[in-house]
């Protein structure tokens, strides 16, 4: 089979694409034909050894992916065998995913609903339990005023949808004034750009401070967004694109994130988002999709800030 393999850690171009022996799904484990594979930003900094990964850095080589979808192909010992040629999406294990063909353990298959595309399916897979998660621990209520940073982004995107759906007033926050157009169509109340000086004046302007921010950005973004954060106010802090974390303010409650959660936990988030999906509550924002033997341009695009929404991998 085709794959992108790294045997070391750097810029994007230490993704490359080559030819592997197919692998063997194990005792309680599965093989899916990949149609596709999502990338998450985390994933950039893996491959770079920076942020969080830093002082984790997984053993060399590897298959970099921790999230695809496709058909069952074929079962290890011990598997239902009529799981063969179903539809599902599925976590790797935190590697091999940038393939034609992914290992994945049979109790982490998630199958996809009739009412959902595959593609939105995998690109629901990381960013909507994350997200799922995310808006039922800050515990959004109507009408009160939301800020999302990151508003065009895998996340974020779901992040915007949840909270207006809760009936929040929802503030999007995004790079550049391209996204504006986007984020409303997602239901959020207004738009800002935060490449522009003063954009957290503006918010706290139009909102009296805004009663809950979603901080996924991190560094001088996210100390921003605390700014336009009422007293007393909250911030879920969950992301550090930027490469730092924000540090907290003194006038605003943390919202805690209950620890890592469990496998069966992070799959019962995923068959969530799926089913806000087909009931056409959440919809996954797919800005852009690359063969797979351009996962370095894939990769080296996130980096940029070129992209909106969910990247993905077709084999």
């Amino acid at each position: 089979m085709h794959a992108v393999v790294m045997d070391r850690f750097g810029g994007p171009e230490v993704l490359r694409i080559r030819e592997v022996e197919d692998p063997v799904p194990g005792p309680g484990q599965v093989l899916v034909a990949v149609d596709y594979a999502g990338i998450t930003y985390v994933e950039t900094q893996v491959r770079a050894g920076r942020g969080p990964a830093a002082h984790q850095r997984p053993p060399l080589p590897r298959i970099p992916g921790n999230g695809v979808g496709g058909r069952v192909s074929a079962v290890g010992p011990g598997v239902d065998a009529t799981l063969v040629g179903q539809t599902v999406v599925t976590t790797t294990g935190g590697t091999g995913g940038y393939a034609e063909l992914a290992v994945a353990r049979a109790e982490d298959l998630v199958p996809v609903p009739a009412e959902v595309t595959l593609r939105d399916a995998v690109a629901l897979l990381a960013d909507g339990r994350t997200a799922v998660l995310l808006h039922r621990q800050a515990e959004v209520r109507p009408g009160e005023w939301v800020l999302v940073e990151a508003a065009a982004g895998g996340v974020g995107s779901l992040l915007v949808q949840l909270a207006a759906a809760s009936g929040a007033k929802v503030v999007g926050a995004a790079r550049g004034p391209g996204k504006e157009a986007l984020v409303a169509s997602l239901g959020a109340l207004a738009y800002v750009d935060y490449s522009k000086p003063g954009w957290e004046r503006e918010v706290a302007e139009m909102s009296g401070g805004v009663d809950l921010v979603f901080d996924g950005v991190g560094g001088v973004v996210g100390a921003q967004g605390m700014r336009a954060v009422r007293p007393g106010g909250r911030a879920s802090v969950y992301g550090m694109a930027s490469g730092s974390w924000t540090e907290p303010a003194a006038h605003v409650t943390v919202v805690p994130d209950g620890g890592v959660p469990a496998p069966a936990e992070f799959r019962a988030l995923a068959e969530e988002a799926l089913a806000h999906a087909a009931a056409g509550r959440l919809r996954p924002v797919v800005g852009q999709t690359y063969p797979l033997s351009e996962a370095a341009e894939a990769h080296r695009a996130i980096e940029a800030r070129a992209t909106v929404g969910k990247t993905l991998l077709i084999p």
